[in-house]
């Protein structure tokens, strides 16, 4: 097949010494008079030049364009997570994960200062050449040590809700660089950010745009917004944490959105700063960010021109390695990966994005929030039984699906492995569980595991993110505890709830007693 292709040249980078920048990079530069190349002495010279994946569309159907970028090359200094076992032991970056469960019990979550950092910095660098803002979308993990130490990298926050706010503030923080966000604001909220001088609200409905125009005016202030454009875009992710296809709660549909945007700028409280869109969580590849913003570019251009918005927000959702979530913290497990089977990594977005988000000239802000924490933390759990059955074994765990709700509620995959490895054992195939009353209440279904004892400790991998953050109360179990590491050093965040803790606000009526 010979086709048309807009085949600029490419030109490859390399960063020596900078931690987290991809050895090699490729950047399309737009050439006035396309090539004319068959797909096969294009795949050539692509592989002649180092690069490994091609990736095609076909613009107002005449064009096909090829965009040229690699994967994943990291610096050897830098890893994806700072778990690892050090002889026989687990530990989070110096720390022995066994003292910590020795010193607060368990269930008890961990996190990683030092890996919420790398991360923090891939994602910046892997931008490099845009005007970025990250806003950490703290909904995936809101404990106020943990904002405290993005407040501190530069980060703003992507917050949904009043006592989000609340805990950026109680954070040490302010929200002059975050975004609120969510479809049901009530005038409260909208106060309580206008009062503390947020950054943007991200406007999901015209009904809502009425409501930040009142409240403003009631305030004596214009309110900064952004709407929602909801792209009808499949994120290709489980259905539940998707938020960009046409049948979600979620935006504007873009073929009304100009008509939103004429409707905002007669709002005499409002003043129109920018555009956003957020199409699903936990995306493994990076064709539905490119084909979100291919769809609606176009539209925040005439924006740009016609309100003078200042920035586009692309949303969040980059994902991360569940399965081989403790090999993944290995370089060497990410050079064994097919090139075109390795994971989206921070490199491989910013190289496919850039290209197409810097003609606009505005500000870029992003919203991730699972890739910012969850392989920054795990939850280590006490094994309480194991409960040998006719066909099927049980290893019964102290942690519950309060505790981590994940795969219950989304049978969603975590990595369980023990905290002392020890080649020596059998393996153990088990259903691993929780002491809960629900069938529901399952880790992993035919596990294959290290045999492991009574009183043995576990840790469920890759769970800085919507762990403590979704866990509750079910069963009258209390809330597990929170621990913090820098390096050698850890602290309690947030201690194990007590019963008299749980029924504080409780009482019995007087006309039962």
């Amino acid at each position: 097949m010979q086709v048309g292709v807009e085949l600029g040249p490419v030109v490859l980078t390399d960063k020596a010494g900078e931690p987290g920048v991809p050895k090699t990079a490729a950047t399309i530069i737009p050439q006035a008079k396309p090539e004319s190349r068959t797909t096969t002495e294009i795949e050539q010279r692509a592989k002649h030049m180092g690069i490994s994946k091609i990736w095609c569309r076909f613009i107002k159907g005449k064009l096909a364009t090829f965009l040229f970028f690699t994967p994943f090359f990291s610096n050897p200094s830098t890893t994806m997570h700072h778990f690892q076992y050090s002889g026989h032991n687990l530990h989070c970056e110096s720390v022995d994960l066994a003292a910590v469960a020795k010193l607060y019990g368990t269930p008890t979550y961990v996190y990683s200062a030092a890996t919420m950092a790398d991360n923090y910095t891939r994602l910046a660098r892997g931008l490099a050449g845009l005007d970025v803002q990250l806003c950490f979308a703290m909904k995936a993990n809101s404990n106020i040590a943990v904002l405290r130490h993005f407040a501190n990298l530069g980060a703003g926050f992507d917050l949904v809700s009043g006592g989000e706010i609340r805990r950026v503030l109680a954070a040490g923080s302010t929200v002059n660089t975050s975004v609120f966000a969510g479809v049901g604001k009530t005038e409260g909220e909208i106060r309580l950010a206008l009062e503390n001088g947020i950054f943007a609200f991200h406007v999901e409905s015209e009904p809502e745009l009425a409501r930040i125009n009142h409240v403003a005016g009631t305030l004596g202030v214009k309110a900064p917004i952004a709407i929602r454009i909801n792209p009808d875009v499949d994120a290709h992710t489980h259905a539940k944490i998707t938020t960009g296809k046409s049948g979600n709660k979620f935006g504007i549909p873009l073929k009304h959105a100009a008509a939103a945007y004429e409707t905002a700028s007669k709002y005499p409280h409002i003043a129109i700063k920018g555009v956003q869109m957020h199409i699903g969580s936990q995306l493994t590849s990076v064709g539905p960010f490119v084909e979100a913003v291919e769809k609606v570019s176009s539209f925040v251009a005439e924006l740009k021109v016609k309100y003078g918005i200042t920035y586009f927000s692309i949303g969040g959702g980059m994902g991360i390695v569940y399965k081989d979530a403790l090999a993944s913290g290995d370089k060497a497990w990410w050079d064994a990966q097919p090139a075109d089977q390795r994971p989206l990594t921070p490199e491989s977005y910013g190289a496919a994005l850039v290209p197409l988000l810097q003609p606009l000239g505005l500000k870029i802000l992003l919203e991730h929030g699972r890739f910012m924490v969850g392989n920054a933390g795990v939850l280590l759990s006490r094994v309480e039984h194991l409960k040998r059955g006719a066909g099927k074994n049980f290893l019964i765990v102290d942690a519950a699906m309060n505790d981590l709700v994940r795969p219950a509620m989304y049978d969603s995959f975590h990595e369980i492995v023990p905290l002392q490895r020890d080649s020596s054992r059998r393996a153990l195939l088990a259903d691993i569980v929780g002491p809960i009353c629900e069938s529901g209440d399952c880790f992993a279904k035919d596990r294959q595991i290290q045999e492991v004892g009574e009183g043995e400790l576990l840790a469920f991998m890759s769970a800085g993110a919507y762990g403590y953050s979704m866990a509750n109360r079910y069963n009258t179990r209390g809330m597990a505890a929170e621990v913090f590491v820098k390096g050698s050093s850890f602290e309690l965040i947030n201690a194990r709830e007590t019963f008299e803790q749980m029924i504080a606000g409780e009482k019995i009526p007087a006309f039962l007693k």
